[in-house]
């Protein structure tokens, strides 16, 4: 099959934090990660022998991995997306694409997953950071989207939802997003910017780039990261125990917001 035909692709590329207050702090991990369009998802299965949906894989997408926690009330994942971005009073109607690491040997933790959702006319009508912490919980953020001259996405929103236990909840996040365009070669790049009262305490960033996606660039991928999804979950407590070392406390865990998604209103960003 080739996977030229395919809006849906993996990534191939980097993942960085730099943390730069109180204490400083850095990690680099490389990834591969999986942009699903979800109308794809039947094609996807009935044509890829190592791509599974919602069935045991070498790689796999589960639709339970995504969206609220215990929602089951939309058909469909597209369904879902359709219904908050109706509640947002945002106009969709066309492909929803979902970048997010998949279920590498049935097994997936992913710490943030933005879905690119779209109007018919294939422009960029909004994003769902949906973020999951090592609790079980998950949280979504929706935010109107629109590429600026230079073709990035820039937008902001104050934090709702408790990560990391060395982080305070008073705190911003900055996206800066350049879209996937399901273009061959292309870079994709997602980098965020958090900060509180006093400025920035944190920079993180996905830089990768687009291979079709083949059983063979699936293999390839798993080859080189034959673990990968494993290798998050421990990295998430190795750096902990880094930054722990280095004098951080542990902040109170509160409840998780009553609502699954946060919808932010558009607001003009500057950075």
């Amino acid at each position: 099959m080739d996977g030229a035909n395919f809006a849906s692709g993996l990534y191939l590329g980097t993942v960085m934090h730099h943390r730069v207050r109180p204490v400083r702090h850095r990690l680099s991990y490389r990834v591969f990660s999986l942009l699903v369009d979800l109308d794809e998802l039947p094609r996807l299965d009935r044509e890829l022998r190592l791509f599974a949906h919602d069935r045991f894989g070498l790689i796999g997408f589960r639709d339970r991995d995504f969206g609220p926690l215990g929602e089951g009330a939309a058909p469909s994942l597209k369904g879902w997306a359709e219904g908050q971005l109706a509640r947002a009073g945002i106009a969709g109607g066309g492909a929803v694409r979902l970048l997010c690491f998949p279920r590498v040997l049935g097994f997936a933790f992913n710490p943030l997953c933005v879905w690119f959702c779209h109007r018919p006319d294939g422009g960029l009508a909004a994003t769902i950071h949906e973020v999951s912490n090592t609790f079980g919980q998950r949280h979504a953020y929706l935010i109107p989207a629109g590429p600026g001259p230079d073709g990035l996405v820039r937008q902001r929103c104050d934090k709702r939802f408790y990560v990391s236990p060395f982080m305070d909840m008073e705190t911003a996040y900055h996206f800066r997003i350049r879209p996937p365009a399901c273009l061959p070669g292309e870079p994709l790049a997602l980098a965020i910017r958090q900060t509180d009262a006093a400025g920035p305490l944190l920079h993180a960033a996905l830089t990768a780039r687009r291979v079709e996606l083949t059983d063979g660039a699936i293999l390839q991928a798993w080859a080189r990261h034959p673990l990968m999804t494993a290798k998050v979950v421990a990295g998430i407590h190795w750096e902990a125990l880094g930054l722990w070392r280095k004098g951080m406390t542990v902040r109170p865990r509160p409840p998780a917001p009553a609502e699954p998604v946060t919808i932010v209103g558009a607001t003009p960003i500057h950075n």
